[in-house]
């Protein structure tokens, strides 16, 4: 079973949410908040001003808090997928997309219209937790759980497990 650790931050402002394009291997983009895989003996809040710094050029002195989780079980590809969101405190820097990986191409700033024009077609376990975060914030953590059916990531189907 293979088993990725993911972090992604809540960067916010008067201009909006950050939101970063993922350039995938098959020329599609996905929207997402800035992060990216927690490595081998890495907290996820240093992966995530980690994953941040290198993405957008942003830096994050401080994280508020874990905002919500999620918890994917890829049935067929016998993978799970952990997801840790936090809220940054306060941000600097310049915006500048220099990604090592090569994934993330663009990033802008969207008020909460925006955010839903770039979560059409998103993964259910992307798109359902970050609108519910836009349609109004909580101070609690949540959590959420899916199971995703398919052996492609073309064909990937999500049922939630918890209410």
């Amino acid at each position: 079973m293979r088993e990725w650790k993911v972090a992604g931050g809540l960067l916010a402002d008067e201009r909006g949410l950050l939101l970063v394009a993922n350039t995938r291997r098959n020329g599609s983009i996905d929207w997402t908040t800035p992060g990216g895989v927690v490595d081998a003996g890495e907290s996820s809040i240093e992966a995530l001003g980690r994953e941040v710094a290198e993405e957008t050029g942003l830096l994050v002195p401080s994280w508020e808090r874990l905002c919500w989780t999620v918890s994917v079980a890829f049935v067929e590809m016998e993978m799970t997928l952990d997801v840790e969101v936090h809220l940054a405190e306060s941000f600097s820097g310049d915006l500048v997309i220099d990604d090592p990986d090569g994934i993330v191409t663009a990033a802008e700033f969207a008020d909460r219209q925006g955010v839903a024009a770039r979560l059409e077609g998103a993964a259910r376990w992307v798109a359902e937790p970050l609108g519910d975060w836009m349609a109004g914030t909580w101070s609690d953590v949540r959590h959420y759980d899916y199971a995703a059916h398919g052996s492609r990531p073309s064909e990937l189907r999500a049922e939630r497990r918890n209410p």
